[in-house]
């Protein structure tokens, strides 16, 4: 009988052990990719503020009504970064860090786990113990007495121990299922989608109000315009394979 229920104790740990394994596989991967996801936000973060600077540039050399249309876009573009600098600043606080935590956490479990373990392990050597003495001594009430005491012992050990880890693997799954909705509810401050709408409607009419008069007037002008499009296209490509190359 106590020997089926150390199997079934058996099998729950290994339960558990997989339950806290799989937890760090797979935040550990998380933590990585979120991470490398806000390092290429803040970089094209930095790329957009470099176009800003260009088209200021620019503007200045342009006719009045040209330089106020380029201005008022650059005006617009710089403040879609500001947001893209607070996505940055947002999952860098509340998902990449908290995600890092779990590896203090899971630190933490695996030694309750470990403990657990070598509770387990003591009582069943307990255990064989005890059915040895009784095979060899079954007359000697003594060495039985105290075989059967200190599997007792033993045994109460291991089930305080249990109790503990069944108990914080309890709370860690629920804080796990908490920590997921955070992530999930962080990742855009709840007026994101609203004000970035804004943003980008006021961003097409001073562009386009500007470019209709200066680009439409020639076909050479277009394929300038183009032509740069596509070479600053080229090397951003260059900088992504760069970066996944570096990952």
């Amino acid at each position: 009988m106590l020997r089926r229920s150390l199997e079934n104790r058996d099998a729950q740990t290994r339960q558990l052990q997989d339950a806290v394994t799989n937890v760090e596989k797979h935040f550990g991967e998380l933590c990585q990719i979120f991470a490398a996801y806000v390092r290429k936000t803040a970089r094209l973060r930095d790329k957009a503020d470099l176009l800003v600077n260009e088209i200021n540039v620019y503007a200045s050399t342009e006719t009045p009504n040209l330089k106020q249309g380029l201005k008022n876009f650059a005006d617009e573009f710089a403040k879609l970064q500001d947001y893209r600098q607070a996505e940055v600043e947002r999952l860098e606080a509340k998902v990449v860090e908290p995600l890092k935590a779990y590896g203090t956490i899971v630190k933490m479990k695996r030694d309750d786990l470990k403990a657990t373990l070598t509770a387990r392990n003591r009582e069943a050597k307990q255990l064989t113990q005890l059915e040895r003495t009784r095979q060899r001594n079954p007359s000697d009430r003594h060495v039985i007495s105290q075989a059967e005491t200190e599997l007792q012992r033993a045994t109460m050990d291991a089930t305080r121990t249990t109790r503990h880890l069944e108990e914080t693997i309890d709370n860690f799954e629920k804080q796990k299922i908490k920590d997921i909705k955070v992530f999930r509810n962080s990742l855009y401050p709840p007026d994101y989608s609203s004000r970035l709408d804004i943003v980008r409607a006021n961003s097409k009419s001073p562009l386009q109000r500007s470019l209709s008069t200066k680009c439409v007037s020639g076909t050479g002008q277009v394929s300038t315009c183009r032509l740069r499009k596509d070479q600053q296209d080229d090397e951003e490509d260059e900088d992504l394979d760069v970066t996944e190359e570096e990952n």
